[in-house]
Formats: C-alpha cells, structure tokens, sequence
C-alpha cells in the first residue's frame, strides 16, 4: 500500500551509532517525510555520513530503528533488502563512479543487477537518464575521468535515478563545485522532486542549498538531532546552530536567497 502524502516514509527511533569508544548518535530520533527535501547538516564528526549510510543499510547501528518504507533496515535479509534498495537510489561523494566503466555503462549498473533486461533497452533508459540530469547527449560515451567536477556530479545522480526511485540520499552533491555549478545542481534537485515527486534527504555543508531547496533541516549536535525548518532554526538558541546559521557565510546565503525570492515570484507571475 502506498504511504500517504506527507507521511514519514524514513522513521528513526532511539539511534545509537558507536565506533570503539566513541558515540557518534546517542538515542537519535528523526522522521523524513514523503515528498521533502531535507538538508542534514552537523560539524565535523558529528556523524551526517554515518547516518546515511545507516539509512540504507552499509552500517548497522549498536542500538534503535531504522525504518525506510516501515521496513526495519537492520533487521531485513537479503531478499528483503533487494526490494527496498529498489526503491531507492544513492548519490556518494563526487559521484563515486566507476573509473573503467562509461557513464553510460555506470548508469546500467543498477539495472543489470536488479533486472534482467536486453542490452538496447538499458541502453536507451541510460540516454533518457543522460538527458534527465542535463548532461549533453555524448556524455554517455565517455569516461568519468574525461568529465569535470560538476558532470561527474550529475552522472552519479543518472546512476542514483537508474532505478525510478522513491528516495534519492545525497552525500554532499555540490563539495567541491564552483558557486555557480553548484547553483545549477540546486536547481536540478529542486526541478527533479517536483517532477518525479522525489524524497530528497540531503547531507551538506552548503548553506546556499539548505536556504534554496530544503524544506526542512536536520542538525546533529550533542550526538541527537534538531529538525525544524529554516526560519525555526534561525531562532534556536543553540551555540553551534546560531553560530552557523548567523555566521558570515549563513548571513550571506540568507541574503543571496531573499535577492532571488522577487525574481522568482517575478518570473512566475510572467505571462506564458
């Protein structure tokens, strides 16, 4: 049966992460709702990329819940796992490619390990992702190394939608890209959930896409989480969330998003 709009299809309860001695979430609680994008931001070790990983599965936490789709992930065998992972599609770190495989071939990694299906027609869903990502139409014939920053990029984000996902799980998409390459990535993150209706659940250090797409924000700090959107964290009382989001670079992106608000309501009150 399929969840209802709004409805937390990622529930985590009492998550607890630890490597030797050293606890990394302490009794973590977080919902991702069907539909959202949701930024995850934290300092450095806070644990942003473990809980992704524990999300779909690549760490088993000491303790808690993980629930995607109200499967209990660390929980699942290896017939069950496959559905899921269906149903998802995961963008690591600069696009984590494979460096002797062709875009192309990248994208069909997924499809060959969960289908069975012809050559051609792999082939022509590996165009259509190609194109779904704003790549050119040649990309796909080319080698992850032939390409820049920003395209590889994008090529990870074909492979991560190969499968015709639910949710899409980013790990830091635009480190590493100019401010412009990662202004266009935005925006091709925004278009994507509102045309294929995506779950979005973003890990990020970028304060510009928290306040250009992120429709709420999940903070690690004191090993648990505080959700809240934008302009609910803007007030927390927090040291380190007052410190990031009224630093010089959370004030900037504040302004950089209010100086765009005018010319989009501009652009779409324009006639056709």
């Amino acid at each position: 049966m399929a969840e209802a709009p709004g409805e937390a299809i990622i529930q985590i309860r009492g998550l607890v992460n630890r490597f030797g001695t050293e606890t990394v979430h302490d009794g973590l609680d977080l919902d991702v709702l069907r539909g959202e994008v949701l930024g995850v931001v934290g300092g450095s070790g806070s644990g942003k990329s473990v809980l992704l990983r524990t999300v779909v599965g690549l760490n088993r936490p000491v303790q808690g819940r993980v629930e995607v789709f109200g499967a209990d992930i660390p929980r699942m065998n290896e017939l069950e796992r496959r559905k899921i992972e269906r149903r998802w599609g995961v963008l690591f770190q600069d696009g984590a490619l494979f460096s002797s495989l062709t875009v192309a071939q990248n994208i069909e990694v997924p499809l060959s390990e969960f289908y069975d299906m012809p050559l051609p027609l792999m082939d022509e869903i590996a165009a259509i992702k190609v194109g779904m990502v704003g790549l050119p139409e040649d990309a796909g014939g080319k080698y992850p190394a032939q390409l820049s920053g920003g395209m590889r990029k994008r090529a990870g984000l074909a492979r991560a939608l190969a499968l015709d996902p639910e949710i899409v799980f980013l790990d830091e998409p635009t480190a590493g890209l100019d401010p412009i390459a990662a202004g266009e990535f935005d925006h091709l993150i925004r278009d994507l959930r509102g045309s294929l209706g995506l779950t979005v659940f973003m890990v990020t250090h970028d304060l510009d896409s928290l306040f250009a797409i992120c429709d709420r924000v999940a903070v690690l700090v004191d090993k648990k989480i505080r959700v809240g959107t934008l302009d609910q964290l803007l007030q927390d009382d927090h040291p380190w969330i007052h410190s990031y989001f009224h630093g010089p670079r959370g004030r900037a992106a504040q302004h950089a998003e209010m100086a765009a608000q005018p010319q989009t309501a501009a652009a779409a009150a324009a006639p056709a």
